[in-house]
């Protein structure tokens, strides 16, 4: 049983080394296949990745050389050569707690939990309305509870093989909410689940928003954000009444989102 690791780097000269110690210190005992994409880095990043590799020669790295194209088209590469049985994701900036994989794969393989794709808690995140944790210990997600608070931080998201064929890839051509969109879409014919525990450290432990990275660009996020509620309704995912819902709802949590980001 292979899980393939895809983690796109750009610039994350000061983080990869910590990202990809993370893997080697999981509890997991089934092998991993760990694709990173170089995305045009312009700092040191290629550099560290190539010490890396001669300095740990028993983890199978792939290591891929692209020029810069985004986070998505970067995912994408990966996801289109891995051939692990189950995939997951790792941003360069984010840590794997040492348990995470184990805690999720149980999950995962035991085919009575019914569990397609499973993300986690990371940083200081909470289970919080519209979610709730269920009798089996997890936290269900749906196209309706992800309309009205995304959950499931990229690097927290393993899921097996089959999404890449029911699914597809990223939209590459969206920056902002990019995530989301992709988890909406997985939504449709797979089940998907949040184990409540914290299990990753993003960004060196930062808020979600109001801090440089795309996150801090509130503008182009709530783009991004419509841009899916309109999606989903052009796919009929959700009908009329809903949409307009979603979108008033949305553009209210933009109002307030800067104000969340000086707390």
């Amino acid at each position: 049983m292979v899980i393939s690791v895809i983690i796109p780097v750009y610039n994350a000269g000061e983080s990869i080394e910590k990202c990809l110690d993370s893997i080697k210190n999981q509890t997991w005992k089934g092998e991993f296949e760990i694709i990173v994409i170089n995305d045009g880095s312009a700092d040191r990043s290629g550099e560290i990745l190539e010490n890396y590799r001669k300095k740990n020669p028993e983890m199978p790295i792939q290591l891929i050389n692209q020029e810069n194209g985004g986070v998505s088209k970067a995912r994408n590469t990966g996801l289109k050569i891995a051939k692990g049985d189950y995939i997951a994701l790792l941003d360069s900036d984010d840590e794997w707690l040492p348990e995470k994989t184990e805690k999720q794969m149980k999950y995962l393989v035991n085919k009575n939990f019914r569990v397609d794709f499973i993300t986690s808690l990371w940083n200081d995140e909470k289970v919080s309305f519209p979610y709730a944790i269920g009798s089996n210990g997890l936290v269900a997600i749906s196209l309706n509870l992800l309309l009205f608070k995304i959950t499931g931080q990229t690097s927290t998201a393993i899921f097996e093989r089959k999404i890449l064929e029911n699914t597809g890839l990223f939209d590459e051509k969206q920056r902002y909410s990019e995530d989301a969109n992709y988890w909406m879409r997985i939504s449709e014919t797979n089940s998907m689940f949040l184990l409540p525990e914290k299990l990753v450290i993003a960004g060196n432990g930062k808020k979600s928003f109001g801090f440089s990275g795309l996150s801090a660009n509130l503008k182009e996020m709530e783009k991004g954000i419509q841009k899916n509620i309109w999606e989903m309704y052009r796919n009929k995912r959700i009908n009329l009444l809903q949409y307009l819902f979603y979108f008033v709802f949305s553009k209210l949590k933009y109002i307030v989102r800067p104000i969340r980001a000086k707390l």
